[in-house]
């Protein structure tokens, strides 16, 4: 966990050291040590580290007193001196340099802030309206009103708020004097909170052709919706005069407030944005439900989480991270060396909840927030590959496998894009994402361990386990279900022997008679339904959640797992990679929504061939 919380618990007490590093710059080192109860009932005392520099990242990690070499262990109770655990734990620090931190309040909040940097579940998506006819940005702002078509589309995509007296986030609004209105647009999606801007439901300004009070809040959201009626002319990000919006999420209404209605979508991005997913079917459009609006949300999230990936949002989030830093060292440590602070860090004592430990909680290293490492043997979701011995590390943010012999993470997947996971006494099959999944096998004998890494899955993803079935057939052949595409069950016929089986709608299939779903196309796994004498499924059960909110961060490692693990196999996914990614997006400056774009790429569809997700360092091509 932080050693920094919002709330602090009783006992957390710790050490805070700042200073400069000629390799690092500033930097902000924090330490604790605890106590925890080890088997037969006698102590152990582990020791907790954060480290914060300029790289975005925070840096945590614990070791435990008896890992520490002999000669750096102190005979007496108290435990190590900061400057001698610092010595074996970060030796390339610079730790003359390092001072005591102050009693200053600003202190800890400051902490808060580097710790939660890039970390933040609340978002605020701008949403322009296009009449017909219309094309331009100060035509789009001067709309006093919202038509039948835009109220239409506000309703499916978010609650209808008074803003005065409103207690969830709200995006930079006023909630107490209506200066920015009295009503906006908010919703939330998985974990996500979402204010929109909606540009109607802002203060209009009569004989202002700029709108500034409108444009003081859309013109600085990142991601912005245009919404077009029938008959709008096509939209060009060069209408846009604005530093800050970097993704422009293009909706067309087709027969709006009819029973008809559907929407057509279509991206603009600028260039140093990489591809971001759910990818937008050729051609496609989707009917008013809530599925749209789980897809629209998903894809207005994304685009902001590969926004601040970019080059110019990374080194905006660096330069306040160095501030923060330098501002700790400048003004917030004392004169107190490392050397001269006390000589035994603070002892956070567990004994008082032994007891309720040996009633059957979970041991208390499952609730860190950082990685827990597990050696295993690894490989891509393809029986044939080859295993490597990795390192398994599970943090409460991200799942990841690391080469041991090279060192290199060759797996990353968020958390929250783990679907499920199957498991046996010698191991587990992870899911993610679309359903494609990595096998891991730790050594014999050590069963114990895979319980371990479940009971950590559990903590930290939404997943659970997945179920398997064997169906039978009626009389007539049939299973008695129906499963889309995507391996999404859509049916379930009432009293059949899959409605028996305990198959439902909303489950998704991730293997189909051992073959995993994603390595067939759809009309492959129809027929192998039809066709196999014994049917058995591996199944997720259902949950709510249809479109994943992907952390782009993730993306570019999950490649190297193809490269190490499919030397000479055959071409095709690995590990949820296309094998030919060099497809690029169609030119839509002919798209009906879009004219020409200047700086921005235009997007409408997945790229043939691809995953829906471009490696962070690749390169549009020159005709996008």
């Amino acid at each position: 966990m932080p050693i920094s919380n919002k709330h602090p618990s009783p006992g957390t007490e710790h050490q805070n050291f700042f200073g400069v590093d000629e390799r690092l710059g500033a930097v902000a080192v924090s330490l604790r040590r605890e106590e925890k109860e080890k088997e037969g009932a006698s102590l152990q005392y582990n020791y907790r580290l954060i480290l914060r520099t300029s790289e975005l990242r925070t840096l945590r990690g614990s070791v435990l007193e008896e890992a520490l070499p002999p000669t750096a262990r102190s005979p007496a109770a108290r435990g190590l001196s900061p400057k001698k655990l610092l010595e074996h734990v970060l030796p390339d620090l610079n730790l003359q340099g390092l001072r005591l931190a102050s009693n200053s309040p600003k202190v800890p909040e400051t902490l808060l802030k580097l710790d939660e940097q890039g970390v933040s579940f609340q978002r605020k998506v701008g949403v322009l309206y296009c009449r017909a006819g219309q094309g331009s940005e100060e035509e789009m702002y001067n709309n006093e009103g919202a038509g039948p078509p835009f109220q239409e589309f506000l309703e499916l995509l978010g609650q209808h708020i008074q803003l005065r007296g409103f207690t969830k986030y709200r995006a930079q609004l006023d909630t107490k004097t209506d200066s920015t209105g009295t009503h906006s647009l908010y919703t939330t999606y998985q974990d996500y909170e979402i204010m929109f801007h909606v540009s109607t439901m802002l203060p209009y300004t009569p004989n202002n052709r700029q709108q500034l009070l409108r444009k003081r809040h859309i013109g600085n959201d990142i991601v912005t919706i245009i919404f077009q009626e029938p008959g709008a002319q096509p939209f060009t990000p060069r209408t846009i005069r604005s530093h800050f919006q970097h993704v422009f999420i293009i909706v067309r209404a087709h027969e709006p407030c009819t029973e008809r209605t559907t929407y057509s979508v279509a991206v603009s991005r600028t260039k140093d944005i990489p591809l971001f997913g759910p990818p937008i079917p050729a051609g496609h459009r989707f009917p008013r439900t809530p599925v749209f609006r789980d897809f629209l949300l998903a894809k207005a999230i994304n685009a902001e989480n590969a926004a601040e990936r970019s080059g110019k949002f990374h080194a905006m989030a660096t330069r306040t991270r160095q501030e923060y830093l330098q501002d700790l060292a400048r003004s917030h440590a004392t004169t107190t060396s490392l050397e001269a602070s006390s000589s035994r860090l603070p002892l956070l004592s567990l004994g008082a909840k032994r007891k309720e430990r040996a009633k059957g909680a979970k041991a208390w290293e499952l609730q860190s927030a950082g990685a827990l490492v597990w050696s295993v043997r690894a490989r891509d979701g393809d029986r044939a590959a080859p295993e490597l011995p990795c390192l398994l590390g599970i943090s409460a943010e991200f799942l990841v496998l690391i080469e041991a012999k090279g060192k290199r993470v060759i797996f990353n997947c968020s958390c929250r894009d783990m679907l499920a996971w199957t498991y046996s006494d010698c191991g587990l099959d992870l899911y993610y994402g679309s359903g494609d999944y990595i096998s891991v096998r730790l050594p014999d004998g050590q069963g114990d361990e895979v319980k371990d890494i479940v009971n950590r899955l559990q903590l930290v993803t939404r997943g659970c386990e997945t179920r398997e079935l064997t169906l039978l057939r009626n009389g007539l052949g049939q299973l008695g279900f129906q499963v889309d595409s995507e391996g999404f069950v859509t049916d379930v016929e009432r009293f059949t022997f899959a409605e028996k089986a305990g198959l439902q709608p909303g489950a998704r299939l991730v293997r189909v008679c051992e073959r995993a779903l994603p390595g067939l196309s759809h009309a492959q796994t129809t027929e192998l339904l039809r066709t196999a004498k014994k049917v058995t499924i591996t199944m997720v059960p259902p949950d709510e959640n249809e479109f994943q909110v992907e952390d782009l961060a993730v993306v570019q490692s999950k490649s190297l797992v193809k490269e190490l693990c499919s030397s000479g196999a055959k071409a095709g996914k690995s590990l949820g990679v296309a094998a030919n990614p060099q497809s690029e997006e169609e030119n839509l400056t002919l798209s009906p929504l879009f004219s020409a774009a200047g700086q921005h790429v235009l997007e409408s569809r997945e790229p043939p061939g691809a995953s829906g997700q471009r490696n962070p360092g690749q390169q549009p091509s020159e005709d996008e």
